[in-house]
């Protein structure tokens, strides 16, 4: 193409919109290239780039004409504040997680691995070979693809112990990513309007799942080793519930690990009130100094329905995950997922089945739990060195996060803005408590993108907490 001849039949014809009423007809391709003396080529390209401007229309089989102008007008969304009347219950706001913020900016706040964490080259690899199969056209079962429910049920069973019946793959079933999984199980196991126990703090989006479905939520108060089994008790006796959500392996915020004694102690409280334990194995591949034993590889009679994700380990874009649950809820939670999406894209199962089973994925976890320590401890270090104000309850043998306690009297918010100023994105605590706050606590991801800034992104930190301080006192005096 004749950039020059491009460029002039564009300046020409803008005139010639310019001066034409909205709706008027352009002259035809072959009127147009004997009048500037250009090829069809070159007058079809003059045209692309009017269109892609927004001042001419292309009508298939009816001609070009001049596209009219549409006048903005004030739009009146009122009459939705009546049909929709009011909520059946405050959802809580998207959470800062999910921000997406400049590159220049120091993050702390993501919940998901930087890419640099991920298995690049085996997902790309696999996404290519399932391109190529069957999976690309065809429809999966609404459960899951068998060969992916036979690997969920293999890693579980492999570390069930003698005695207790492992899993088979059709107690598996397959789902786009945990979240969803979660709104399914508790519109299944728990119904609108009854209660939930779950972990104080928590995962937020578990808040958010059991806001959505209408849940009534109790909090359970946990530390660095999980629930007191006692606490526990009593929740259950005193609400009724009948499910109990927990992260027993390096939980969200707090990087916790229940010990196999803690465990075994809460499954004996579930097993005597005839109760669920919905248990969230998130971060089964992020393990450091520890490594993850899931509840439900104790449990054969049910009482653990068990979510293993491969969303953050395998990759953002593949959005994998599974429930292995017995017996009739099982069935209950099938339903749930079929009336919400029928079935799982058989691409991404393909994909994420393809990249688990490769050699090199083994390879991939010992790297990356090598790089998670030195994550971890670099920022722990940096946290220490430049926010002594900051106590860290235990150091998480796994995990994303470290989950921070500061005095009482910070205002989080406040903090929150300051740091972003300073060009530090970080995470308020106060989303991941179901109920009010347990006191002033931030939570910092230490898998997200360059870990060299670890100690900058620490020190903005430590000024802009120093400065809300000294701004306090000097408020007293």
């Amino acid at each position: 193409m004749n950039n020059d001849s491009s460029s002039r039949i564009v300046a020409a014809l803008r005139l010639w919109v310019a001066a034409a009423a909205p709706g008027a007809k352009l002259p035809s391709t072959r009127q147009l290239v004997a009048k500037h003396q250009a090829s069809p080529v070159t007058v079809q390209k003059a045209l692309q780039v009017l269109t892609a401007q927004g001042l001419i229309e292309s009508r298939p089989g009816v001609g070009t004409f001049v596209r009219a102008v549409r006048t903005a007008r004030p739009l009146d969304y009122g009459w939705q504040t009546a049909a929709l009347r009011s909520p059946s219950s405050t959802l809580p706001s998207s959470s800062g997680t999910m921000r997406n913020v400049s590159g220049e900016a120091i993050w702390f706040h993501s919940g998901y691995p930087d890419r640099e964490l991920l298995p690049e080259r085996l997902v790309r690899s696999a996404l290519a070979r399932a391109a190529r199969g069957d999976a690309a056209l065809s429809r999966p079962p609404a459960a899951g693809m068998p060969n992916l429910q036979q690997w969920f049920a293999q890693e579980l069973g492999q570390a069930t112990p003698v005695g207790v019946t492992p899993p088979t793959p059709n107690d598996v079933i397959v789902l786009p990513g945990s979240q969803s999984g979660l709104s399914s199980i508790f519109r299944a196991l728990v119904g609108a309007g009854q209660p939930l126990l779950i972990e104080s703090p928590s995962y937020w989006g578990a808040i958010l799942a059991a806001a959505q479905t209408g849940v009534r939520v109790v909090p359970v108060p946990t530390g660095p080793d999980g629930p007191d089994p006692a606490d526990v008790d009593r929740a259950f006796a005193e609400t009724g519930a009948r499910a109990f959500y927990v992260q027993p392996n390096f939980a969200n915020p707090r990087g916790g690990q229940w010990t196999p004694e803690r465990g075994d102690q809460i499954l004996d409280v579930a097993r005597r009130h005839g109760a669920f334990l919905v248990e969230d194995d998130w971060a089964h591949d992020f393990g450091i100094t520890s490594d993850p034993v899931p509840l439900a590889t104790r449990d054969d009679a049910g009482h653990v329905v068990y979510i293993r994700s491969l969303t953050k380990s395998v990759s953002t874009a593949i959005r994998i995950a599974a429930v292995t649950a017995r017996g009739p809820a099982r069935e209950r939670i099938l339903a749930q997922r079929a009336a919400e999406s029928m079935y799982v894209s058989g691409l991404l199962q393909a994909a994420a089945l393809d990249v688990v089973t490769q050699p090199g994925w083994q390879t991939h976890l010992r790297s990356l739990r090598q790089q998670l320590q030195a994550r971890r401890d670099l920022l722990v270090t940096s946290i220490r060195d430049h926010v002594p104000q900051a106590h860290l309850d235990a150091l998480p043998r796994g995990g994303l996060n470290l989950w921070l306690r500061l005095p009482d009297a910070t205002d989080l918010p406040r903090l929150v803005r300051d740091c972003e100023d300073a060009g530090v994105i970080i995470a308020a605590g106060t989303e991941w408590f179901p109920a009010e706050p347990a006191g002033a606590f931030i939570r910092l991801n230490y898998s997200g993108p360059n870990p060299g800034a670890y100690p900058e992104g620490a020190r903005r930190i430590g000024e802009a907490l120093a400065l809300q301080s000294h701004l306090s006192g000097a408020g007293n005096t």
